[in-house]
């Protein structure tokens, strides 16, 4: 697998919708390889509190709006609730223009069998984010990361790849780049954003997994 990837050590990284355990998860993993981490919340104070929560790790988290943040930082990371995921990307569409934009939403429904994929009108979480941002660099990637793995402290490395899909390739190689920055994960380009549709609807079959295994399991490519 090519390594030919840029040097993203000094790049900050800010997650909206940082404080759920998914965003916690990935914020408290890039502070701990040393980036600068601006967790968001429609709620400040909130926000504030992860980032206190995540103290004491090699790089600097902060929490402030999500506007604030997404003003602020070099790359963006949504991870909002799926019913929320329009809205808060249309409040913010000055603040993130000319930015990557990493998408990591599931837009997943559940019932009494489990999970599943919810339509979306535009395909996928993260071509609909492409739709509302015309202005900046939407990838989609960390779909598949256990948020409980991200926030266990007895787990020095996640063993996973990171799918990264993407229509520009300066953006997907830097997203691959910060995948590898997470202790034991490998960023892999997993095609164009039209096909995020089948990636983000795998999660349903991973939380299945999970349910009947009692594991927190990712998936690795071979042959790469």
């Amino acid at each position: 697998m090519s390594t030919d990837l840029p040097d993203v050590s000094g790049i900050s990284v800010g997650i909206l919708g940082g404080t759920g355990d998914q965003g916690k998860g990935l914020a408290r993993r890039f502070a701990i390889a040393g980036h600068t981490v601006l967790i968001g919340s429609r709620n400040e104070e909130r926000a504030r509190e992860a980032a206190g929560s995540l103290s004491g790790l090699a790089g600097a988290v902060r929490g402030d709006g999500n506007a604030a943040v997404a003003a602020e930082a070099d790359v963006v990371i949504v991870a909002v609730p799926w019913d929320g995921h329009k809205a808060t990307l249309e409040s913010l569409r000055a603040e993130l223009a000319g930015k990557i934009v990493i998408d990591c939403v599931n837009p997943l429904g559940f019932d009494k069998q489990g999970a599943y994929a919810l339509p979306v009108e535009e395909g996928s979480a993260a071509q609909q984010a492409a739709a509302v941002l015309p202005g900046s660099r939407v990838v989609g990637a960390f779909h598949h990361v256990s948020a409980v793995l991200l926030l266990d402290p007895e787990v020095d490395e996640v063993d996973l790849d990171v799918l990264v899909l993407g229509d520009d390739r300066e953006a997907t190689d830097t997203v691959q780049a910060l995948a590898n920055r997470i202790a034991g994960v490998r960023g892999v380009y997993g095609g164009r954003l039209r096909n995020a549709h089948q990636v983000e609807a795998l999660t349903a079959n991973l939380i299945s997994i999970n349910r009947r295994y009692k594991a927190h399991a990712g998936f690795r490519v071979t042959d790469v």
